[in-house]
């Protein structure tokens, strides 16, 4: 069985390799003839899964996509063939959940404005935007959520409409899926009208798609109007972000805001397990075995006294400025963009760190935040 994956897709010889010969390929780039005699297809948000790329292709029997999203996969197509298809639905959204919470907490540092005693607004609230959700109640953060899909669907949260979010909001962080038509499409939801509508300060986080906002609209936007914070991972146009919309964005980093080892050892792993459901044989590896050992084996922390030293414990784990100033040093170098996703190997969740209290304090809801062993 011939297997072709994407070469930044990680685990996959660890996870794949008794089950078929392994391929690695530049996603962004696969052409028709490189699948032609494949089994199984292992691909990221990058390879436009059509019949364009599967045509020459009669024995593909599995297509895996190591991602939330499905908009770059014809699920339609692949459906018509009898060809099996399975993403991995919230394999990353810890990692998405906890970027976003240390992107608010950088804000707050570094405009000497508290995340405490902020509103903030989720736009989309599932897997991703409840990971954040779980990250800024744990810190006791009042969060409004807008989905109209969800909340039409019967989801018994409560939910408010997108324009009541942004009027009472003080953040708004973004995770929809990117959606081009019907009542709540997501392509340019934050256009330039939705954008002169913000409120003073407001802070706004795009950790979903690009598209989302558009981004000449914001370019213009934030030339005028700097009091607006912005964070961007997603960028339109990916690989080729936009030059001159950087130096106007708070911290910006190459759609990574789920690449931590955890989220991307579990994308893959969902995908092995469902190869082996549909190959009908035992998936008998485990994903704890794949991540390395821990750097540390235990912080001792007396208090939590402030929002700095939640961050200081935070960096700990990711410190968000290193891959912004990269960013800002890389994006433009020829193929820039992929090479620092590519090389993205570093970080970590908040569950890679026990923290133990050496003090009196309560600090036990840094457990609900995502911290492994919190004794009291």
């Amino acid at each position: 069985m011939k297997i072709l994956a994407d070469e930044n897709m990680p685990y996959v010889q660890q996870l794949f390799g008794d089950l078929g010969t392994i391929e690695t390929v530049n996603g962004r780039e696969l052409a028709p003839e490189q699948v032609k005699d494949v089994d199984v297809l292992l691909v990221r948000s990058v390879t436009q899964v059509n019949q364009a790329l599967l045509a020459e292709n009669n024995q593909l029997k599995f297509v895996g996509s190591a991602t939330i999203g499905t908009d770059h996969i014809d699920l339609d197509y692949l459906a018509n063939r009898g060809i099996p298809f399975s993403n991995a639905p919230g394999c990353n959204a810890t990692a998405v959940g906890e970027f976003a919470f240390i992107a608010m907490l950088e804000l707050a540092q570094r405009f000497n404005s508290p995340l405490k005693g902020k509103v903030v607004g989720i736009v989309g609230a599932g897997n991703t935007g409840t990971a954040v959700v779980k990250c800024l109640e744990a810190y006791g953060i009042e969060v409004l959520l807008n989905d109209p899909l969800l909340e039409q669907s019967g989801d018994p949260r409560d939910f408010v409409s997108l324009d009541t979010l942004i009027e009472k909001c003080d953040v708004i962080s973004l995770h929809v899926p990117i959606t081009k038509s019907g009542e709540h499409k997501t392509w340019y939801l934050f256009d330039e009208a939705r954008l002169n509508s913000l409120s003073a300060n407001t802070w706004l986080l795009n950790c979903c798609r690009g598209e989302v906002i558009d981004n000449r609209a914001l370019l213009k936007f934030k030339q005028q109007r700097d009091d607006v914070k912005v964070v961007l991972d997603v960028w339109e146009g990916e690989p080729n972000p936009m030059p001159e919309l950087v130096p106007y964005v708070e911290f910006c980093t190459p759609h990574i805001a789920g690449y931590s080892l955890e989220g991307k050892a579990r994308g893959t792993y969902m995908l092995y397990q469902k190869l082996a459901e549909v190959l009908q044989i035992n998936a008998d590896k485990q994903m704890e075995s794949l991540l390395p050992a821990l750097w540390s084996e235990r912080v001792l922390v007396q208090e939590i006294s402030d929002e700095r030293a939640l961050l200081q414990l935070a960096r700990f784990v990711y410190d968000l400025r290193d891959d912004d100033e990269l960013f800002r040093k890389q994006f433009l170098n020829n193929q820039g963009f992929d090479h620092m996703r590519k090389n993205h190997t570093h970080r970590r969740e908040f569950s890679a760190l026990k923290v133990g209290n050496s003090g009196q304090t309560n600090v036990n809801w840094l457990s609900n935040l995502g911290f492994s062993g919190v004794e009291l």
